[in-house]
């Protein structure tokens, strides 16, 4: 690991293509550059997730720290590695300090592997409009987390207003295992849903988007009803032809009650959030089944059909602080 200590951008390229010449890197080899957003208190949590992510990823990270904008002198240290800490690929943290953190494309662009896309995942807080921070105008798509918000629910509206193809949030990701167990369960069906209703946390949001997907899908509304615990915790189907499934989150199991049968019994595990990474990594072009969700928990339509490509919106958070 090679590191740099109020560096410059130049620099730090440099120092990238000497590991990789040390290391025997092949650029080629790269599907992707992941570009993440954090603060320094979640970096541990961050290169766990990370380290996750790049085993089944071929990709360059490169890790966007951002430190007091106010101050006085503006400064950029930096670490280089291949093969370390960070797992088997390339990976650079950046440390930004002063105004040097409001230009963070400035040194990252650079960094980006040729001819691979370009992932940019918000860890901590997202932007209000991902159009204000630059990192999010050039990535091909855009992972949020709403839930990590001080106000998941309002922080999901918020995706919704700002949303642009290309976009998805984890707490999409963490229903992958409902979807799939409810899909199963409807190719079995013999007529349609008459009502479907979600138990769980009203103002979870992947709930709501569990709830949204299903009423995109079945064309009809799909409430959320409060039930124990904070996340889903079942989901009851009633057919036109009078049959009915439930399906139970019971300690790490999903339990499928249907009227006559035995009861199915599959494994529900908890997932880390590099495993949820790892799966959004999989897919880069646009997640429509996600805009269809998010635009049923809004009640904004044709989401999908928003132009994709974002145009920079300069933002100085110290300037908006003074207008206030």
């Amino acid at each position: 690991m090679t590191t740099l200590w109020d560096t410059t951008g130049t620099a730090v390229v440099q120092a990238l293509a000497a590991e990789r010449r040390s290391g025997g890197a092949v650029t080629s080899g790269l599907a992707l550059t992941l570009v993440v957003v954090l603060e320094e208190k979640d970096t541990a949590d961050v290169e766990a997730a990370v380290v996750t992510a790049s085993a089944k990823h071929p990709m360059r990270v490169i890790m966007v720290l951002r430190h007091n904008i106010d101050a006085p002198v503006p400064r950029l240290d930096a670490e280089v590695s291949i093969g370390g800490r960070l797992g088997p690929g390339e990976a650079v943290v950046l440390r930004m300090f002063g105004r040097l953190a409001l230009h963070a494309e400035s040194v990252t662009l650079p960094l980006l592997a040729p001819d691979a896309p370009v992932v940019a995942w918000w860890y901590s807080e997202t932007p209000k409009t991902i159009a204000y921070d630059p990192l999010g105008v050039f990535a091909d798509r855009r992972i949020t987390n709403v839930i990590r918000d001080s106000d998941p629910a309002a922080s999901l509206q918020l995706r919704a207003t700002d949303f642009a193809p290309g976009d998805t949030d984890l707490t999409w990701t963490v229903i992958t295992p409902w979807r799939a167990a409810l899909a199963s369960a409807f190719d079995t069906a013999s007529s349609p849903a008459s009502s479907v209703i979600v138990y769980g946390n009203p103002v979870d949001p992947s709930a709501q988007l569990l709830a949204g997907w299903l009423s995109s899908r079945l064309g009809i509304y799909v409430p959320v009803e409060r039930a124990e615990g904070r996340y889903i915790s079942s989901v009851a189907v009633s057919f036109q032809d009078g049959h009915s499934v439930q399906m139970s989150n019971e300690g790490y199991k999903l339990v499928m009650r249907r009227p006559g049968q035995m009861d199915t019994i599959a494994p529900f595990p908890h997932r880390s959030t590099g495993s949820l990474l790892a799966e959004e990594l999989r897919r880069l072009d646009a997640d429509e089944p996600y805009g269809e969700a998010l635009g049923a928990v809004s009640g904004q339509r044709d989401l999908n059909s928003r132009g994709s490509v974002r145009k920079h919106i300069w933002h100085d958070p110290a300037m908006a602080d003074q207008e206030r």
